[in-house]
């Protein structure tokens, strides 16, 4: 009997246990920032492409493989007479390397080495736009929350008034058709209800692909944390800065002036050494070898027009590019001061919204609430105020989405 007892006490124990560990973990936004930023499939895929350019650089510095060759010199054709034992021929053995400028080669590395920079700008790009996404995904499930528990104060107050409907009714102090008309707004408000929580389902779903877990894998979110807005002055430095497209168009060009310094090294000569070996069929004659070095002559105009021409193309598009730069940061800057009046506008309204409309209809509702209780005012009239306070609650989350947006957009065009 001891042993059972002491079992259960240790089950007991347990339980509590249990019931933690089994609760949902509650992740802050720049917590489910740091996961994409390190778990995120697509952008492992960066690291990986950038990490291959310092493998196809080291590969850039190598000399092309010697030949070796074997065949006959100066052998007589069947059927022809020799002369003296020199017309036996030989049998010949070749070696060739071709010698590359270490010029060349160094320039074409740095050249390769400079793609990396380009995946890691782009890198910082496509996090830019999964930040984004993921901001989204969260601010909805924050507002989806907030509808949740206000509608669920509209489902307290509705059951409220249902109960003292189904009271008065019997008692000829109410009509049927109000305690019907109370029914239908509860479910209507519990349906509304099952729709935020799809919602809720929905954006745990895509950041749990963002942050590559299983999509229905649980957890909540920090239901206090808002986004914080700051109107801030910047000029198009400022904003080159922190772009990441930005950065990577300046990687691409900077990847292009190196490209033209490898075409440039193109004007130095190649070289080659050619060793031949030759063993006469003929025992009598002598061993013989030759030797020849030679180089390529690139700075002749039939040859020099191909690096002379691409060097010329490639200065060119490095120009587009320079424009198509300043003309996206001028373009920017307008565009972020644009979103900055809106951005202001749209927070004065949501503040109106908050300290004035919405305490004058809860007000109001409160009044007839308490009318209502004192069988002064029937319940369709409740219903009306409720009604007005409840559109205006759902249209203050509506306009509070919106700015969350219009802030996650500013945000994204910023870092962009």
């Amino acid at each position: 009997m001891m042993c059972i007892i002491k079992k259960w006490a240790v089950v007991a124990c347990l339980l509590p246990l249990q019931a933690f560990s089994q609760q949902d973990s509650v992740l802050s936004l720049n917590e489910i920032l740091d996961q994409i930023n390190q778990s995120n499939i697509q952008l492992q895929s960066y690291g990986l492409k950038a990490k291959s350019y310092a493998y196809t650089a080291d590969a850039a510095t190598a000399w092309m493989p010697p030949m070796v060759g074997v065949g006959t010199f100066m052998t007589p054709l069947p059927g022809q007479m020799k002369m003296q034992p020199s017309d036996a021929g030989s049998l010949m053995l070749r070696l060739e390397q071709e010698i590359p400028s270490g010029g060349k080669l160094k320039a074409k590395k740095r050249y390769i080495e400079s793609q990396a920079p380009i995946e890691l700008a782009a890198r910082e790009e496509a996090f830019n736009n999964l930040k984004a996404l993921a901001k989204s995904q969260y601010y909805a499930w924050l507002i989806a929350s907030q509808r949740v528990k206000v509608l669920q104060r509209n489902v307290e107050v509705m059951e409220m008034m249902k109960k003292v409907e189904e009271v008065r009714y019997p008692y000829n102090q109410s009509q049927l058709s109000s305690v019907f008309q109370a029914s239908a707004r509860l479910e209507e408000n519990l349906n509304m209800i099952r729709m935020q929580e799809g919602t809720i389902g929905r954006a745990r779903a895509v950041l749990n692909g963002l942050m590559n877990r299983p999509g229905n894998q649980k957890f909540g979110i920090d239901t206090v944390q808002e986004p914080r807005f700051v109107t801030a002055q910047f000029d198009t430095a400022s904003l080159a800065a922190a772009r990441a497209d930005v950065l990577r168009m300046n990687q691409s060009i900077r990847s292009m002036e190196l490209n033209i310094a490898a075409m440039r090294q193109q004007r130095k000569p190649d070289f080659k050494i050619q060793y031949d070996q030759m063993l006469p069929f003929d025992a009598a004659m002598p061993k013989s070898y030759s030797v020849m070095g030679m180089i390529s002559i690139p700075i002749a105009p039939w040859s020099s027009k191909m690096y002379k021409s691409d060097i010329k193309a490639m200065e060119y598009n490095i120009h587009a590019m320079e424009k198509e730069r300043d003309a996206m940061l001028q373009e920017s800057q307008g565009m972020l001061y644009g979103m900055q009046a809106e951005i202001a506008s749209m927070q004065q309204r949501i503040r109106s919204m908050e300290t004035k409309v919405i305490p004058s209809l809860q007000n109001a509702l409160d009044a007839n609430v308490l009318n209502y209780r004192e069988n002064k005012v029937q319940l369709p009239l409740v219903i009306q105020t409720w009604d007005a306070l409840n559109m205006m609650q759902m249209d203050l989350l509506d306009e509070k989405l919106k700015l969350y947006q219009m802030i996650i957009d500013y945000e994204k065009e910023f870092y962009r």
